[in-house]
């Protein structure tokens, strides 16, 4: 396995990873509203962007599958999905990993919006609640998230 940063000719599959992992996880913890907003919020523009500064990055597993992505903005860790088919397999723990080594590198503490869904990874991981948030979505619909954060050690 190896993680590299993403270059401009993988937005599609940035994409495809991210809207894959979305559709399949997400509707278990989520209402549709809030599923379709976690959707047009990784929009080519904003994934572009986060290519285009050099934050995004990709796992590849040993036969060369692009399984995973992650997003590093200053000591913001985003964006961190893995294809459904290959999760359980270390491709999430080796992309946190490597997030937290580059942020351990320039800052004290890690920040992160948890998902219903990864919030259970991200506590067993050291990471802890800072503030709850809400946000009406399309149908009425709520989104419900927590920020994260953990102190890097050493620092």
């Amino acid at each position: 396995m190896k993680i590299i940063e993403a270059s401009s000719a993988d937005i599609s599959i940035v994409k495809d990873i991210t809207h894959s992992t979305i559709n399949a996880i997400y509707p278990r913890y989520y209402p549709s509203g809030a599923v379709d907003f976690f959707l047009k919020y990784h929009s080519d523009e904003n994934i572009a962007e986060d290519i285009r500064n050099h934050r995004t990055f990709l796992c590849i597993d040993d036969e060369g599958n692009k399984v995973g992505t992650v997003s590093i903005n200053e000591n913001d860790i985003g964006r961190l999905f893995v294809l459904p088919e290959f999760q359980g397999k270390g491709f999430g723990k080796a992309l946190l990993d490597y997030a937290e080594e580059l942020i351990s590198r320039s800052y004290s503490e890690i920040i992160l919006d948890a998902s219903l869904a990864a919030k259970k990874i991200y506590l067993k991981r050291g990471y802890t609640e800072k503030e709850f948030k809400t946000v009406m979505t399309d149908n009425g619909d709520f989104l419900c998230w927590d920020i994260m954060t953990k102190k890097v050690k050493g620092k």
